[in-house]
């Protein structure tokens, strides 16, 4: 599928909400079980609905634009409180990551694309890893698994109708919507805030258990921007811009903080935010060393799983990981056996 580069300034509102709808499925999918039951959801109909005009071969099935970074991840020992995870123990451990649009098309013009997120991986030194997949909104779109098939498929209905009468009957939408109406847009990947969204299990060395969510602050300083001013900049300015600041300016780094959940507070929800005075912990510091490009470069064939968890670490009874892990595991596949087709040239100079 290719896609035209020319772009008008006047038809960036009406991608808005579009584009913010697709930029979720970094965070969801589909039901974590019944997926060959009569009705229910399954990751070839997830994908379908994720990709309605199809995919260029070769190509993740969402999020398929982004470029690759290598760096490593300094741990504070500060986690250790929480969990007995390795990676957590103060020390340095090698970080890959992918930043990303919330997009199917990998040709998309950056300044139509309102989620971007951040697939990231790091190893302790026994080799268990932990990987994640972050998105800038702070919070999802929807509640349940089934309502996001249901958005995708909504958005997708010519019908002016069709996105009434599921926001009707699933109003949490309202404050996705508004924070994609409202919350500034910035020119690099290395101003936004990235959000786990969904619910994890950390366990201390004591068999204390700690529900949390965790996020990436950047260090970098947010400069808002307009949305059409971010048309004028170039249909792939922010991987040319990142790329750009590595090499002129240097790493590139963002705090991670956990913040832990009290007894009571929902965990099964990701549209709903957990109130400001949680508790919050500063566990490491994400230390982005390189830029590498996309294609054949480090990160191409990583399937950033959220389950793929080190011990002390693991899934809360929010759906949505395994759910996506299932979803992720068969874009893999199709990907995987597509790889005679995905385009083989630079797209990035580091």
């Amino acid at each position: 599928m290719k896609r035209s580069r020319e772009f008008s300034t006047s038809g960036l509102g009406s991608l808005v909400l579009i584009a913010a709808v697709l930029g979720g499925g970094a965070t969801a999918f589909a039901y974590t079980a019944g997926w060959l039951s009569p009705g229910r959801l399954t990751p070839d109909r997830m994908i379908a609905a994720l990709t309605p005009s199809g995919v260029p071969a070769g190509h993740r099935k969402n999020h398929a634009k982004g470029i690759c970074f290598s760096g490593i991840f300094e741990a504070s020992g500060n986690g250790v409180e929480l969990s007995r995870a390795k990676v957590l123990e103060r020390g340095s451990y090698p970080a890959l990551g992918r930043l990303n649009l919330g997009t199917a098309d990998p040709n998309a013009v950056d300044a139509t694309v309102r989620v971007r997120g951040v697939g990231l991986q790091i190893t302790a030194e026994d080799g268990e890893q932990w990987r994640m997949a972050m998105t800038n909104p702070p919070i999802f779109a929807v509640s349940t698994p089934q309502a996001f098939h249901d958005l995708l498929i909504a958005s997708g209905k010519k019908d002016p109708e069709a996105m009434k009468a599921f926001t009707k009957v699933h109003p949490e939408f309202g404050s996705f919507l508004a924070w994609s109406e409202t919350a500034p847009w910035t020119g690099s990947y290395a101003e936004d805030t990235y959000n786990s969204l969904n619910s994890f299990v950390f366990t201390d060395a004591k068999g204390g258990d700690h529900n949390v969510r965790w996020s990436l602050l950047p260090s970098a300083q947010p400069i808002a921007v307009s949305q059409a001013d971010l048309a004028k900049r170039g249909p792939d300015y922010l991987e040319q811009e990142i790329a750009e600041r590595v090499r002129t300016v240097g790493p590139l780094r963002w705090m991670m903080v956990t913040t832990v959940a009290d007894p009571g507070d929902q965990t099964t929800d990701p549209s709903k935010a957990w109130p400001d005075n949680r508790r919050k912990v500063q566990v490491g510091m994400l230390i982005v060393q390189r830029i590498e490009r996309e294609r054949d470069g480090p990160c191409r064939d990583i399937n950033f799983d959220p389950t793929v968890l080190p011990q002390g670490i693991r899934v809360s009874d929010d759906p949505f990981p395994a759910a996506r892990s299932s979803v992720y595991r068969k874009s893999y596949d199709l990907r995987a056996a597509e790889a005679k087709d995905y385009p083989r040239t630079e797209e990035v100079k580091p």
